[in-house]
């Protein structure tokens, strides 16, 4: 993956509305690899005081997002499965790491961990995209 990439990525990340929203910031990208973080803050609560399985997912998801396509092909999800381990404590700074386990011409899985930092793990995802063939749209131009 080259360096200009690489950028592009991040800056469309920081400037994503979504991401923006959760405070989802992209911290490293490679080949079917990304790291991204997001400090659970209070308005990220479910009923009970917890970090809302929505927001640990918008993380999860953010980091498959990034790691799927950063092979410069566009890839869409087709499955995500979330196993909740522990509760994030409020103000912990959450980490999403996604490693590829697999990679084909169509298809690709990921394992995504959610740690705090305490290395806690939070939830573990595995996830699996269609590869469409074409080059994300950002990268089509340049």
């Amino acid at each position: 993956m080259d360096e200009k990439l690489k950028q592009e990525f991040k800056s469309r990340v920081a400037r994503e509305p979504f991401a923006k929203k959760f405070g989802l910031e992209l911290l490293e990208i490679g080949p079917g690899y990304s790291k991204v973080r997001m400090r659970f803050t209070p308005d990220m609560e479910n009923l009970f005081g917890m970090a809302h399985g929505g927001a640990l997912f918008a993380l999860i998801d953010e980091a498959f997002e990034t790691a799927a396509n950063s092979h410069g092909t566009l890839a869409v999800a087709l499955n995500m499965n979330v196993t909740y381990v522990a509760a994030a404590l409020p103000g912990s700074m959450l980490t999403a790491e996604a490693v590829e386990i697999s990679l084909t011409r169509k298809t690709a899985s990921y394992e995504i961990k959610v740690r705090d930092e305490k290395d806690r793990l939070i939830a573990a995802c595995q996830a699996l995209v269609y590869r469409k063939g074409s080059p994300p749209p950002f990268a089509e131009h340049g």
